[in-house]
């Protein structure tokens, strides 16, 4: 965490934080928090039903094509059965390794590696994942205590605040990118807890599941989409609130999986003769109250 400055010590962009953080660049933050935040590479079987990894709405029914998961998966030429790799971005919340990532980053992967900012490569197991908010949470024992970086409160957020990115796009490890916050609350149609910060910040295609920070240093989202025609940035990107992520990171932490409550409801055509029927045994529940 960078520190915050003594009130009255100078102009100030926002609250503890000095005009210097905007004006002069955002390094000491970086590197603060860049130590805590890792590569992640994948390997998978092609199966014939994955022919793309668009997101789902409903059976049958695929999201727009403008809106894109980071995810790259290049054919690596592997004879025998067709494999595909891909790399994603994460970040350390434990030093004992605990490492968060998109749920769609390593969605059906046979192995998972993640790569240390000091170069090092280790073995990951997924410890869970939520499809339905895109996280997911990776084990790796690195023998010693590693850098974490903390969420922050991302319902203090405001459009217009600065924001940094921290991810591998491409599989360019340690990237950095800059912007603001460009709305709340988002609903671009992934699924049924929608309510993403859209930010301009660039990310690209290997950002998914890296931080994004305030100018405190402090975690506000978890990058996991781009609006693109094209597949590249055109400057509008979707992060998956801290607020909604934290909770979900601790169910998965503590036991694998988010348990949500449900409400057994039901939809059927009324047609005439149900009608009638209905009707017919509500008038009869209706004198028998009477009585």
């Amino acid at each position: 965490m960078l520190p915050a400055a003594a009130p009255g010590a100078g102009a100030h962009a926002g609250v503890g934080v000095p005009m210097a953080a905007v004006h002069g660049g955002f390094a000491d933050l970086v590197s603060t928090v860049r130590p805590a935040v890792v590569n992640v590479e994948v390997t998978r079987a092609i199966r014939p039903a994955a022919q793309s990894h668009a997101w789902r709405q409903r059976p049958g029914t695929e999201i727009p094509e403008l809106f894109r998961r980071f995810l790259p998966m290049p054919w690596n030429g592997a004879p025998g059965v067709p494999r595909a790799e891909g790399v994603g971005s994460g970040f350390i919340i434990d030093a004992s390794g605990l490492v968060v990532t998109s749920h769609h980053v390593v969605k059906g992967a046979d192995t998972v590696t993640v790569t240390l900012h000091d170069g090092r490569t280790l073995e990951a197991r997924v410890a869970g994942a939520d499809p339905k908010t895109d996280l997911a949470l990776l084990e790796i024992d690195a023998g010693e205590a590693l850098p974490i970086i903390e969420f922050g409160d991302s319902d203090t957020t405001r459009v217009g605040d600065w924001v940094v990115a921290v991810g591998s796009p491409f599989g360019l490890g340690g990237t950095v990118t800059a912007g603001i916050v460009s709305a709340r609350g988002r609903d671009i149609g992934s699924g049924p807890y929608d309510d993403y910060l859209q930010l301009d910040a660039p990310i690209n295609r290997g950002s998914s599941g890296g931080p994004l920070f305030d100018r405190g240093g402090r975690v506000i989202g978890v990058n996991s989409a781009i609006f693109s025609p094209t597949g590249g940035n055109v400057g509008i990107g979707f992060a998956v609130p801290a607020n909604v992520a934290e909770p979900v990171i601790e169910s998965l932490r503590a036991g694998g999986r988010v348990e949500r409550g449900w409400l057994g409801v039901a939809i059927q055509h009324v047609d005439e003769t149900l009608a009638e029927a209905r009707w017919a045994s509500t008038k009869r529940r209706a004198r028998w109250s009477r009585r």
